[in-house]
């Protein structure tokens, strides 16, 4: 397992994270997985005989059940983990139960801190852009939550480029606690952030987590082109996380992940996490799992070396073409490029 740096931050994370949507299974949740103390406490043994060392949770995640579970689970092997958990979405039914307010925010924290038996949050993220409230009014209530020690670092999810942006300079200008990371979604079968997300988070020291990175089993290699979906399969029906907007781009995808994955000898699930894995700025890849059987080999990508050539056929397949102004920066400004612009434009160049 390698382990990398969060950012700008001194703090070293595994390669692959334990994700827990699964964790509870209530709710909205349930497709995800129904995951019980005991259960939590097998899938944690199995990633730490892996080398993981972070957890990630939500407090959405089946309205807290996840974290609860998650500190029954860990006890007294607490102070092993890193935990990161995110505050943002309805909590409940009231007008300042979601958002990213001083007030839900500090009381988000405070819960989450409860729900989990501990006294401090590794990482927290706001999980999601908050348009109605000033960002320094959410950054100075983070700010204040890391210098109380009871959080002890911060991060955002599923913010665009320009909302980041928007954050560290507010950090910047006034001094306040800076964002470590962006949680995101990525995978073969929507490349989005490639275009500027990645970019501006290498150019600014950003870590990138990232979430879903085999598309919630689209590219697990159960799903192919004129074969019927197993029996109980949540995609391609009623379930649109993520959405697809090409299924034949997809499949063309899935089939050259699957047979890169029958060169290996291992699943098209493990071709697609160690592909994500070694992308550029990517930090740590979260992958949950139904079984233990499915984490073992979502884990196993950790050692999966892909092959330039391989890498370059997946890029190929599963790529979109430069959008403008980038067309036209590798045609007229390829003699003075960053290692951020390079990150999305050397494969056109």
């Amino acid at each position: 397992m390698q382990y990398r740096q969060l950012g700008r931050t001194g703090l070293r994370v595994s390669a692959f994270t334990l994700g827990t949507m699964g964790f509870g299974g209530t709710g909205w949740a349930t497709p995800v997985g129904t995951i019980d103390v005991d259960g939590a406490r097998e899938e944690i043994a199995i990633a730490k005989e892996a080398g993981v060392n972070l957890i990630d949770t939500a407090d959405v995640y089946s309205a807290g059940l996840a974290e609860e579970i998650i500190g029954q689970a860990l006890g007294r092997d607490r102070e092993d983990w890193l935990i990161a958990t995110k505050a943002r979405m309805p909590m409940g039914e009231g007008p300042n139960d979601a958002g990213l307010s001083r007030h839900h925010i500090i009381r988000g924290a405070e819960a989450s801190l409860r729900r989990l038996g501990t006294d401090y949050i590794d990482l927290y993220q706001v999980h999601e852009w908050d348009g109605h409230t000033p960002v320094e009014e959410t950054l100075t209530a983070l700010d204040d939550l890391v210098r109380s020690g009871k959080v002890r670092y911060v991060g955002c999810s599923n913010y665009a480029a320009w909302q980041m942006m928007k954050a560290l300079a507010a950090s910047d200008a006034r001094g306040l606690e800076r964002f470590a990371s962006n949680q995101l979604y990525y995978s073969l079968q929507a490349r989005d952030i490639e275009a500027e997300i990645v970019p501006a988070c290498l150019d600014q020291g950003v870590g990138i987590l990232v979430w879903s990175p085999i598309a919630g089993g689209l590219l697990s290699g159960k799903y192919r082109r004129g074969v019927a979906a197993p029996a109980g399969s949540r995609h391609l029906s009623d379930w649109d996380e993520p959405p697809v907007h090409d299924e034949d781009k997809l499949y063309d995808t899935i089939e050259v992940a699957v047979k890169i994955g029958e060169s290996h000898g291992v699943s098209a699930a493990r071709v697609s996490l160690a592909y994500i894995a070694q992308k550029p700025g990517v930090t740590s890849v979260i992958v949950g799992a139904r079984t233990p059987s499915q984490l073992r080999d979502n884990l196993a990508a950790a050692d999966l070396e892909l092959t330039p050539d391989e890498i370059q056929s997946l890029d190929d397949v599963s790529g979109e073409p430069l959008r403008y102004p980038f067309w036209h920066q590798a045609k007229t400004s390829s003699d003075r490029l960053s290692a951020a612009d390079l990150s999305q434009i050397s494969r056109h160049l």
